[in-house]
């Protein structure tokens, strides 16, 4: 049985000054629980019996554990549709790429994703196409939030992620790592040198990329509407433009084999 303090303590994290002081967030459901134990230090879980004598091999040793009923569940969870387990792990510290790995790797910037469901999106996708750093502007959405850890369905643990003002940080780095940015007026994707390292930065929702970080941009880049020159919406979801940028980036690496 779940105690009013815990179920407090566990509502508590959906705010960022509550991550932020405790050092801890909220992961729930099966899928994203399972992915989180592996790389994550888990120090509670809550869940119907079923889920625990099912995952009794898998919780790590004096993790303390709560049986939930399904009414309990539902009061605890923060989920529309609650999903068997809620468990409470503790955050991990910044881990912004190193110079090797600048030099021999893709890396993403975002600059001030906001959404929530985005930035979850975009984690699935680096850890989908082999992108093992993701760095975030100050004022980008909370990887640790309930919908982001969510969205991500266990990418979170995969990929390593840090805050730092942009402009600066790309400001700081050598002159040899490639810097690529999306715009409106970039060069058509398709035709573009590009390579297997450096870092692709995503813009913001509604503004895209600023000023001050568009200004340390190397390669500006245009994912092109079809056919060429026929009316198209303004501009691509950002997620869906992440996608699209890092399957070109990584084609160019790895071709498809024909069928």
């Amino acid at each position: 049985m779940i105690s009013k303090q815990q179920i407090k303590t566990i509502h508590s994290l959906r705010l960022k000054k509550y991550r932020d002081q405790s050092g801890l967030f909220v992961g729930e459901g099966p899928k994203v629980v399972a992915e989180l134990l592996q790389s994550f230090e888990c120090t509670y879980i809550a869940a119907l019996q079923s889920w625990l004598e099912a995952n009794q091999t898998f919780i790590p040793a004096g993790v303390r554990c709560d049986t939930l009923q399904p009414e309990e569940l539902a009061k605890t969870s923060m989920l529309e549709a609650p999903q068997q387990v809620i468990a409470i792990f503790r955050k991990q510290p910044d881990a912004l790429p190193t110079t090797d790995a600048l030099q021999s790797e893709l890396c993403l910037a975002l600059d001030t994703v906001q959404d929530p469901g985005n930035l979850g999106t975009i984690l699935r996708l680096a850890r989908w196409f082999g992108i093992n750093h993701v760095i975030c502007s100050p004022t980008t959405a909370d990887i640790y939030s309930p919908k982001v850890v969510q969205a991500t369905m266990g990418a979170l643990g995969k990929v390593k992620v840090a805050y730092t003002p942009l402009p600066q940080y790309l400001a700081s780095l050598s002159n040899e790592i490639p810097v690529y940015g999306t715009f409106l007026d970039g060069t058509n994707i398709y035709d573009a040198p590009l390579t297997s390292r450096g870092i692709i930065v995503m813009g913001n929702e509604g503004n895209g990329i600023s000023q001050e970080t568009a200004s340390h941009i190397t390669q500006r880049l245009y994912i092109p509407p079809y056919p060429m020159g026929s009316p198209a919406i303004e501009s691509l979801n950002v997620g869906v433009a992440t996608a699209i940028t890092c399957a070109e980036f990584r084609r160019r690496i790895m071709p498809i084999p024909n069928s």
